[in-house]
């Protein structure tokens, strides 16, 4: 018989979510703790008048921080990985700039 151990993220009395690691239960944890700031954030606009479209555009937002830190300038983007015909063309310059 296998012992395993499972990290449960609770809401409200509720489970929301059951993760195998401490860590992936925590970032999720962490996350859901942003959209509840968000959806307070959110809540005072008058843009959006259902609840449900609010907590729903607060757990996007939430999902997805890295990108809208980048979008917001309080991130930088990160590198993009070079594809092997940019690694390659990339050497060549520099050997013809070696040559010269």
């Amino acid at each position: 018989m296998a012992v395993i151990i499972k990290y449960v993220v609770e809401r409200n009395g509720a489970e929301k979510m059951t993760f195998t690691s401490k860590a992936q239960a925590d970032a999720y944890d962490k996350m859901l703790d942003t959209a509840d700031a968000l959806t307070t954030v959110l809540s005072q606009t008058k843009l959006l008048s259902d609840d449900n479209q609010t907590e729903a555009l607060a757990l996007y937002l939430a999902q997805h921080k890295d990108e809208l830190l980048v979008a917001l300038g309080a991130k930088k983007p990160a590198a993009k990985e070079k594809t092997p015909a940019e690694k390659t063309t990339k050497a060549k310059i520099a050997a013809v700039e070696q040559a010269a």
